[in-house]
């Protein structure tokens, strides 16, 4: 390291903690300008100066037994990691969510007397809590975004601090649809659905077909309808491409757009959503949506096995109660996702009261999440 210059070692796995991962990073600078960024991120993170040493890419993987197929080329790469980190021995090491990556990499960490700290709480109040010991075994401490997670963590001795999320204090206030229709020059006078099939590779694949089905039957019962398809990668946009063309169903008003998920979102009257945080993005536009999610069955039977809440849908898991539907792996036909979505568009009593709840949420997250999280590390960066 030159002169005075800190390092900060920093791990985030998919798009979602790209998007905290450089949240964090520019609050990080912005308060101490000397810090240097090494681990592993995406672009957001990158662009906010990351030197990211393995690509992100290869640890976003779903489920159980997709995680064991690339446990090898994932193994490896934690372990190089840990060596070149335990070598530069940082002043402080951030894991974004990811937490079957970081934690192991945490524990390592914090034994060798370097500061630990996860950023997004593991499920633990979607999952039996079996890893709580792991986790304080693991971090010295754990930033929450949402505030039912704060009390189970001191609860159980961590060291804890709730800061809220970015994506609600990035929301606005005003109703944004008709100046992201007009930016995504959408015809006039159509019902606009948002079809959100996930981030990862593995995750579009396997939700694709089903999304494209699902849209011919909804454009088959109402008239005048088009479909937003935002995708994060060329990768994820050629695999739905090619479930379009499975299908035959090239004839469906359907726009694929690059990037763009804020706009489709904003621009939506309904929303049909891979489970995971762009449920959340859906919620804080106060737009209504139907979640919905499909894993391999053997990947699907472990979890189930697992599971306690009724819920998998953020929002939903955030009110204590089913403010959308959720309909996941065999109830997750065509025919039951088509039906739920036309229910959410032209049901008045959702329209009506759904933005409502959701808006309640959004106050509830809105926290200055950059600030928070920043006063929650200075500690270890003031003492380096």
């Amino acid at each position: 390291m030159a002169g005075s210059e800190r390092l900060v070692g920093i791990v985030a796995g998919e798009a979602s903690g790209d998007f905290l991962g450089a949240h964090l990073i520019a609050a990080l600078r912005a308060r101490v300008p000397n810090l240097r960024f090494v681990g592993i991120g995406g672009p957001r993170m990158e662009g906010e100066g990351l030197e990211s040493w393995f690509p992100m890419e290869k640890l976003a993987v779903r489920g159980y037994v997709e995680v064991l197929r690339h446990f090898p080329e994932i193994f490896a790469i934690r372990r190089k990691l840990q060596r070149r980190l335990l070598e530069a021995r940082p002043s402080l090491f951030i894991g974004v969510d990811a937490p079957d990556f970081n934690l192991g990499l945490e524990r390592k960490l914090k034994h060798a007397g370097i500061p630990t700290v996860h950023y997004v709480s593991p499920s633990l109040w979607a999952w039996r809590g079996g890893r709580m010991s792991a986790i304080a075994a693991s971090v010295s401490k754990m930033l929450v975004l949402f505030p039912f997670e704060e009390p189970l963590y001191r609860d159980a001795g961590v060291p804890v601090a709730y800061v809220g999320h970015p994506l609600a204090d990035a929301s606005p206030d005003a109703d944004p649809t008709e100046a992201a229709r007009e930016q995504l020059r959408l015809p006039a006078a159509r019902k606009v659905i948002a079809l959100l099939p996930g981030s990862r590779q593995s995750e579009v694949r396997y939700m694709a077909p089903t999304f494209v089905h699902t849209a011919r039957q909804i454009a088959a019962r109402q008239a005048a309808v088009h479909f937003l398809v935002p995708l994060v990668s060329r990768e994820t946009r050629a695999i739905f491409e090619e479930a379009v063309y499975a299908a035959g169903a090239g004839d469906l008003p359907l726009s694929i757009l690059f990037g763009h998920a804020r706009e489709a979102i904003a621009a939506c009257d309904v929303a049909l959503v891979a489970s995971g945080t762009a449920t959340l993005e859906i919620a804080l536009a106060r737009k209504p949506m139907v979640i919905t999610y499909k894993v391999p069955e053997l990947t699907y039977r472990l979890m189930s096995r697992m599971a306690y809440l009724p819920w998998i849908g953020l929002p939903n898991i955030i009110a204590g109660e089913f403010l959308v539907p959720d309909i996941l792996q065999d109830e997750a036909t065509p025919e039951n996702l088509a039906q739920a979505v036309l229910n959410s568009l032209n049901d008045p009593a959702v329209n009506r009261r759904l933005p409502e709840r959701l808006e309640q949420i959004r106050q509830l997250l809105r926290q200055d999440t950059a600030t928070r999280a920043t006063d929650a590390l200075m500690p270890w960066l003031q003492a380096a």
